[in-house]
């Protein structure tokens, strides 16, 4: 049994969610450690339905990871259009912290793999000051390009070694999805997380949006502004494009119903 209670899945643009609460999704995490279920979470948001639309690899994978998180209010509001319940948006900053607050007392051990040189282990420090007695058991920044043989024998020890019970992957989509699927029959810690840049918001290295504006579904405009060199292609690109795909995919399937009723 992979869940501590039924959780149903929908489907946006032939990517799964999961139909999800954030104390649903560390409740599942707390499982697959207590169980020693070895499995991934994926936090899928728009910029990653767009990407797995070009990329069908990439969509296997999550369609196949073990909790699928809905990383967005656009994605919790198509998921409500279709009538899932219990959904809100669980994305990276949240389940990162509420999980860290647990961890004292239920002695989970945390690696950290990813983000830019040195923002792990300021992460790290951060965490060790805000939760005392929080084991972060070891952190790896890895380099901008495939990792060689000895570079993938040399991490799977580490992490390994460290006794890991959660490993935070910041690499980014779609970089966290393949390292995770590549690392997951490797590595003993039960579970794998990719969460995106939830190190640099969580270390202080970019602002995180206020909660209104996370719940508005405008977060991604807040990121645009707050870093336009990098984002602004992306996000001009990425909405305008969802946007029209959902809206071709809702009169499609309409399409169909009308077409079925009237033979």
């Amino acid at each position: 049994m992979k869940y501590p209670q039924k959780i149903d899945s929908f489907d946006i643009l032939g990517v799964r969610i999961n139909s999800l609460t954030r104390i649903l999704t560390i409740e599942v995490i707390e499982y697959w450690i207590k169980h020693n279920i070895r499995d991934y979470i994926v936090l899928t948001g728009v910029h990653g339905i767009i990407e797995m639309q070009q990329d069908k690899h990439l969509r296997n994978i999550n369609n196949s990871a073990g909790l699928v998180t809905p990383d967005g209010m656009p994605v919790v509001l198509l998921g409500k259009s279709k009538g899932f319940s219990p959904l809100e948006k669980v994305y990276a900053p949240d389940i990162m912290m509420d999980t860290f607050k647990i961890s004292p007392k239920c002695c989970y051990k945390h690696f950290l793999y990813g983000g830019k040189n040195g923002v792990a282990d300021k992460l790290a420090n951060t965490l060790r000051q805000q939760y005392p007695g929080i084991q972060i058991v070891g952190t790896y920044c890895p380099p901008f390009r495939p990792l060689t043989d000895e570079e993938i024998d040399d991490v799977t020890h580490q992490i390994n070694e460290s006794g890991a019970d959660i490993v935070w992957c910041g690499l980014g989509c779609p970089k966290q999805e393949h390292w995770m699927e590549q690392f997951r029959p490797l590595l003993k810690a039960p579970v794998l997380i990719g969460v995106g840049a939830g190190f640099d918001f969580l270390s202080g290295e970019k602002p995180l949006a206020p909660k209104w504006v996370q719940h508005s579904g405008f977060e991604w405009l807040y990121r645009m502004l707050s870093d336009p060199k990098r984002l602004w292609k992306r996000y001009s690109i990425i909405v305008p494009k969802f946007i029209y795909l959902v809206v071709a995919d809702i009169l499609r399937h309409h399409y169909i119903s009308f077409t079925r009723k009237q033979n």
